[in-house]
């Protein structure tokens, strides 16, 4: 099972393919599943992706009322005995996961897929936690979004980084260690 896990795309305005990378257009549309932990913007960018892929979501502090009306703030799916969470925010800070080790311990789950900060994280203990970052508006990171994969009852992550407009603390970083 592929699973691609995307937060954070803050798009007004469809179609998505003039906001979203190519190359995540062209994932989003051969996965299995794909996971969206908040922050769609508008319900126009939802509809959109439940008409080209399967996908499981939860709305954002961001999304539209119509969005935070229609999708729950926090859930659980099975996926191949693979119990996922999914919510939007999770991290006390961009730097600091605490938090959403105590929400995955609190929803039950052996994977937290979640949002808000903006940067990509994968960080394995006796769960796994997950954030995509954001293919659109990147913090210290470059656009990103996560690959899931579920073969044999366990489950693996890989950070998928797209060509894109980096935040500029990273440019700044990589300026920097380049003198």
């Amino acid at each position: 099972m592929k699973i691609i896990a995307i937060a954070d795309t803050h798009i007004k305005d469809t179609p998505i393919e003039k906001s979203l990378p190519h190359v995540l257009m062209a994932l989003l549309k051969t996965a299995d599943l794909v996971i969206h932990a908040g922050d769609f913007v508008s319900e126009g960018v939802y509809d959109e992706l439940s008409a080209m892929c399967r996908i499981e979501a939860v709305h954002g502090n961001m999304d539209e009322q119509a969005l935070k009306n229609l999708l729950p703030e926090r859930k659980v799916i099975n996926v191949e005995g693979i119990r996922i969470g999914i919510i939007h925010e999770a991290a006390l800070s961009i730097h600091d996961n605490t938090g959403a080790f105590y929400m995955a311990k609190e929803m039950g789950v052996d994977v937290l897929v979640f949002g808000h900060i903006h940067r990509p994280v994968i960080e394995k203990s006796d769960v796994l936690l997950v954030c995509p970052g954001s293919p659109t508006a990147p913090r210290l990171s470059e656009p990103g979004a996560v690959l899931l994969v579920i073969e044999g009852g366990s489950v693996s992550g890989r950070i998928i980084t797209f060509e894109g407009a980096a935040c500029s603390a990273l440019d700044a970083a990589r300026s920097f260690l380049k003198n």
